[in-house]
């Protein structure tokens, strides 16, 4: 893993973008792709990145350097998001909502109730609707989604109060991301949607600045937050994908080689993370229940019903009539 602060990778970012496009003759050394990513080292998708590019630098005998920044240290999501798109970062990992701030009608991909389970949601990575929306992408934003990862079934998570149904949830402040669908959601319950930087998110906890979050078991795991949180809720309300995106500049200027290469090893490491993941959610639960941990098990409708009676239609407009029945149809 590669340390560097975010003051010098902003302070190196005019560089960085002129270089990422030099061909690695004139550089004479080899190509480096900067990946940043949101989630602590010890989460699966992180260790995704450490494989992937260990399988690049053996097939290539180093010539391609795929660099890890992991647990913020490049800034927000958003941050690195611009940055991708800039071209003074190559990769990062987020979620399709987060990245719906670029193209709005990406976010329903992450919408609460639409998936009915992880096989389900792998389905949209080879749908025409995703195919069209990465043109887009890539036409106005400069950046492509090369893979689609399982991120696991979000739960809440609380402090002092446990949750059993919906109506618990009335005046809580619950941690989101700050994303328009999932502070929709939030509302729908009765919560109180308090946006909050993933990095940010154990100290507001702990100071009680918000009452809960919602994340997936590996998440919340990897990131310690049972040391601030109390209560674990299987609400199961959002199943999310989590999108590899790349510089479109830097992706079409590769040799077909080393796009290909570089293809195959992401696909590798999908894999990878995808089996991983889905068998610490397998365990996590009684891990954490060890941990201290109260769980719950809620009434899963009273978080249901009021969801769907307002969310989807009321982001038809950003996300294009049909386009949820299309998706959930798959």
């Amino acid at each position: 893993m590669t340390k560097l602060t975010k003051r010098e990778f902003l302070a190196s970012s005019a560089a960085a973008a002129a270089g990422i496009f030099m061909p690695a003759i004139a550089r004479a050394q080899a190509t480096v792709l900067r990946w940043g990513e949101m989630l602590p080292a010890a989460h699966p998708q992180v260790q995704m990145v450490e494989r992937i590019a260990k399988e690049v630098k053996e097939k290539t005998s180093g010539r391609v350097d795929i660099q890890s920044f992991p647990a913020g240290q490049l800034g927000s999501g958003k941050d690195m998001m611009e940055s991708v798109a800039s071209g003074a970062l190559t990769m990062t990992t987020d979620g399709a909502a987060a990245l719906g701030s670029f193209l709005p009608q990406l976010s329903v991909i992450e919408a609460p109730y639409l998936w009915r389970d992880a096989a389900h949601m792998a389905k949209v990575a080879n749908a025409p609707l995703f195919a069209k929306m990465n043109e887009e992408l890539a036409k106005k934003r400069s950046m492509r989604m090369v893979a689609v990862t399982y991120y696991g079934k979000r739960h809440l998570t609380t402090g002092s109060k446990p949750v059993k149904s919906a109506a618990d949830m009335a005046g809580f402040k619950l941690r989101v991301p700050p994303v328009d669908t999932f502070r929709a959601m939030a509302e729908a319950w009765g919560a109180k949607a308090t946006p909050v930087n993933f990095n940010e998110l154990y100290l507001a906890l702990s100071q009680g600045a918000v009452d809960g979050q919602e994340n997936p078991l590996p998440t919340i795991h990897s990131a310690k937050l049972q040391e601030v949180q109390k209560h674990l809720v299987l609400t199961g309300h959002i199943i999310t994908p989590r999108l590899v995106i790349v510089n479109e500049d830097f992706w079409k200027a590769l040799k077909d080689a080393d796009r290909a290469l570089l293809e195959a090893a992401i696909a590798n490491g999908v894999a990878w993370q995808d089996a991983e993941l889905a068998s610490q959610e397998g365990s996590l639960v009684a891990t954490l229940r060890a941990a201290g941990m109260n769980v719950i098990e809620p009434d899963l409708e009273s978080f249901k019903k009021p969801v769907l009676a307002t969310l989807p239609g009321q982001f038809e407009g950003k996300w294009g009539k049909g386009t949820w029945d299309t998706l959930a149809a798959l």
